[in-house]
């Protein structure tokens, strides 16, 4: 079974994933580390992550990077949203993605085009999201969390900013799926909204099989 989740930054798609994975017993993979280590890498051979050539030069990191807490960073997710607007660093991650995708049993992917591009022929996608103020408080109290001082203005214009990068780029931009399930986390709490998710999964599922 692959089960495709997507949404916006702060929308509480990755927390979903992980229950989801954890409920089913399946793999589950952050997309957005993959493009986090590529900005990351980018930074390290001192390239520019605006030039896609530079970008592509960095695509090509071990895998122990994705366990580096740096990629966590607010810094790492702004160069992220960067790097994942070229067409061909988004190609040249393709494959790594849909491998997990396809292994055994299946996975959890969580992204922003696994149901549209990445998976999609996935049993079940759901599109989280979150108005961009509750997005930002969640952002905010994750930043402060890990020492930051940065103001809860700046962490919004950021997110409304992430926004239209994401959803305006050509490469497969954020888009719902025609099929995926909606769901809003913006005044749900952590277990009611896994507890939507699992219904929305079940949902989908039964009609597939009954299709």
């Amino acid at each position: 079974m692959i089960i495709a989740v997507d949404g916006p930054a702060a929308s509480g798609k990755g927390t979903i994933a992980r229950a989801l994975a954890k409920h089913y017993k399946l793999a589950h993979l952050d997309t957005g580390l993959l493009y986090r280590a590529v900005a990351e890498n980018v930074r390290r051979m001192e390239l520019d992550p605006a030039i896609e050539a530079d970008a592509v030069a960095a695509s090509n990191f071990p895998d122990e990077l994705l366990d580096d807490p740096v990629l966590r960073s607010d810094d790492a997710g702004q160069r992220a949203s960067i790097v994942s607007a070229h067409p061909l660093v988004r190609a040249a991650l393709l494959q790594r993605q849909r491998k997990f995708a396809q292994q055994p049993g299946g996975a959890v992917l969580d992204g922003r085009d696994i149901g549209t591009v990445i998976a999609p022929d996935a049993d079940a996608k759901l599109f989280v999201k979150a108005t961009p103020q509750i997005r930002a408080r969640r952002r905010h109290a994750e930043l402060k969390g890990h020492g930051s001082t940065i103001s809860l203005d700046k962490v919004l214009a950021d997110i409304r900013a992430r926004d239209l990068r994401d959803t305006g780029r050509n490469a497969a931009p954020l888009v719902m799926a025609a099929d995926a399930g909606i769901l809003d986390t913006s005044f749900l709490s952590i277990e009611a909204a896994v507890i939507r998710a699992i219904e929305l999964v079940e949902r989908q599922r039964a009609l597939k099989a009954s299709a």
